[in-house]
């Protein structure tokens, strides 16, 4: 769907549960933007909560799989969400601790940032949760 240099950015599907539960799962991971790991029923619902999404708006937050292995190592994407009675895009991302501190959840954010004002003509993008603070892209 997208290729970056390293990571091609793709829809979730329920064959990528396992490498999803290695980023929701881990309470390190989940930490930092949420308040524990999630329980492996709780990652189903995640899961099925971006495929429905995918079927309702068009995007949500995608798998980013390594090109050189065909790894699932995070998601990035959109969402729509409520903030100050209104419907906002906002951009987020989680990946598995090995990959922090790597570029990939950067290239990836970019990417899904250009998608977003190229493909679906957004005039605003908005992170909220990520790192503890709020911007407009």
């Amino acid at each position: 769907m997208i290729e970056t240099n390293r990571l091609i950015i793709r829809e979730m599907a329920q064959s990528d549960y396992n490498a999803l539960c290695r980023i929701l799962c881990v309470e390190e991971v989940m930490r930092v933007v949420y308040e524990s790991a999630f329980s492996l029923e709780e990652a189903q619902n995640w899961l099925n909560r971006h495929l429905k999404r995918y079927e309702e708006y068009g995007f949500g937050l995608w798998a980013d799989v390594l090109k050189e292995t065909n790894e699932m190592i995070g998601q990035c994407g959109l969402t729509m969400q409520g903030w100050r009675e209104k419907e906002i895009l906002e951009l987020g991302y989680l990946f598995q601790k090995a990959y922090w501190h790597k570029g990939y959840a950067t290239e990836a954010a970019i990417a899904c940032k250009e998608y977003a004002f190229l493909v679906l003509n957004a005039s605003s993008i908005y992170s909220i949760k990520i790192w503890n603070f709020f911007c407009i892209l």
